[in-house]
């Protein structure tokens, strides 16, 4: 199947056809089926974030901070994974160069 570029923003939660719909953070390479992955990946984490939100807004003192964001950031690296895999070459550097995923490549 024939692979399309989408402009992907993590900031607003979007996957795009056309670059100048939207400011974005990323361009990948991707099927469509591949562009909906990416949708519910971003929709995944947008339901992380807003689970942790009561944990920061009433904190327990016995629970730490680590916990209370886990979750969320287990989503934001899956989201950050499967860009990384379909991003085009610039996107791949640019990530690369800001170490987004240097705690699964650095061991």
């Amino acid at each position: 199947m024939d692979k399309s570029t989408y402009y992907v923003s993590v900031q607003s939660r979007s996957v795009l056809t056309e670059q100048g719909a939207s400011s974005y953070e990323w361009e990948i390479e991707a099927t469509p089926e591949e562009a909906d992955q990416v949708r519910i990946e971003l929709d995944l984490m947008q339901e992380k974030e807003e689970e942790a939100f009561p944990g920061y807004v009433f904190p327990w003192p016995d629970t730490p901070e680590q916990s209370t964001n886990a979750l969320f950031q287990d989503a934001l690296d899956h989201v950050y994974m499967t860009i990384y895999r379909l991003g085009t070459p610039e996107t791949k550097s640019q990530m690369q160069q800001l170490r987004l995923l240097s705690h699964f490549t650095d061991h």
